[in-house]
């Protein structure tokens, strides 16, 4: 059943309208039994979106030469330190960065150069338990004439995504306005929220899901649960999603908490397995990738298989960001950065093997951005009720890739 489309979906949300001129304002991408529930990153640069198609990304048939088999990662600075559960992570387009803290419910503005952080203000309506809390955020591309933040978080009755006017000139803590509802009627759980927001390169916001613990919801065509979504920035439906009334894109996930798209303009997901494998997924319109009948690869007909899998004991995968020809992923029981190189062709299957960075050096990995050709940013997750804290946690960190 590969990229086969499925029936009518209604999906159980509520949407409120925007305001005219936002709607077509161009943006940018901005536990689990394996160890963790929740989780959250854009996967790319700050720099807006080359294509203005609503159409999805397609995937070409073969791109240019593959990365080298052997890579590197180093951690060459930490950008800042003592941040509070932080979980979801944008780049600004000057160089800066958002990040938002899981059990605080605040967003802070980091300097990309001297890492002072700065409150910008809570969301108001976040319901910190469990896996839930104030998750993913996505930045708009026109932020200078037109400053949004987007955040994906629990209240609660569901997990919904608002946005929120940002202005400087406002008193600290204060500068990010009400929120305006984008998507309501996600169900939430006290694990399995899924969290992580992104603007792909057709300018449309994706959002990765979880299943709640209600493992059935991940092949429930009409619940939001266990899918990723795919929408306008107004949180309608768009053209080319596999039913033209729904903003469920794929669905049999179980929980997906990151999502990056590699110089093809093809989605990935990361996703935690239950007992046996955590998965890195290729994602395909209308796809099913298996959750709760599969779990890794099975090559069962009907189920689309991932393209690379590991023990949840070395990796449980939050953020993915895709940087020098490799998706790199952040491992949160596995305490390490994985890099997975991708032939860059239509075969669903890595150039090389995988390779393990920064093993248990800095603890639980959540969020990995790209910040430019060869480096990330990596964010720790210590301070999450199931990490162990050192002194100066969490951080934000550096990092030089090949």
């Amino acid at each position: 059943m590969r990229g086969a489309l499925f029936g009518p979906v209604q999906p159980p949300a509520v949407r409120r309208g925007a305001v005219a001129a936002l709607a077509s304002a161009a943006l940018l991408l901005t536990a689990a039994c394996s160890g963790d529930g929740g989780g959250g990153s854009s996967g790319q640069p700050a720099s807006p979106a080359a294509s203005g198609s609503s159409a999805p990304p397609a995937s070409p048939s073969r791109s240019a030469e593959p990365p080298p088999a052997q890579g590197s990662a180093e951690v060459v600075s930490t950008l800042t330190e003592k941040l509070k559960s932080p979980w979801g992570l944008a780049a600004l387009p000057g160089g800066d960065l958002l990040v938002s803290s899981r059990d605080e419910g605040t967003v802070h503005r980091i300097d990309g150069e001297s890492g002072k952080q700065t409150l910008l203000g809570s969301v108001p309506g976040v319901s910190a338990s469990g896996e839930g809390g104030l998750l993913g955020l996505a930045v708009s591309s026109t932020f200078g004439a037109d400053p949004l933040v987007y955040a994906y978080f629990t209240t609660a009755s569901d997990n919904r995504i608002v946005r929120m006017s940002y202005d400087e000139k406002r008193p600290a803590g204060r500068q990010l306005g009400a929120p305006d509802t984008v998507l309501r009627g996600i169900p939430k759980g006290s694990v399995h929220n899924g969290g992580r927001i992104a603007f792909g390169p057709d300018k449309m916001l994706y959002a990765g899901t979880g299943e709640t613990g209600d493992t059935g919801l991940a092949q429930d065509k009409e619940s939001l649960a266990g899918k990723i979504l795919r929408m306008t920035p107004d949180g309608e439906p768009v053209h080319g999603n596999p039913e033209a009334d729904s903003v469920v894109y794929s669905y049999g996930h179980r929980n997906v908490q990151g999502l990056a798209w590699d110089k093809d303009k093809r989605l990935w997901a990361a996703e935690f397995g239950q007992d046996t494998w955590d998965e890195l997924n290729l994602i395909e319109p209308g796809g099913n990738y298996g959750w709760p009948e599969v779990e890794g690869k099975k090559g069962e007909a009907g189920f689309i298989d991932p393209v690379a899998q590991w023990k949840t004991s070395e990796a449980s995968p939050s953020g993915i960001a895709y940087a020098k020809g490799s998706i790199w992923m952040a491992g949160l029981r596995g305490e390490r950065l994985w890099r997975i190189p991708l032939s860059g062709d239509s075969a669903k299957e890595p150039y090389a093997e995988p390779q393990a960075f920064l093993e248990e050096e800095h603890g639980r990995l959540r969020t990995v951005v790209s910040a430019g050709s060869d480096r990330l940013w990596l964010v720790t997750s210590n301070t999450d009720g199931r990490g162990t804290p050192k002194s100066g946690d969490d951080r934000v960190l550096r990092v030089e890739v090949e």
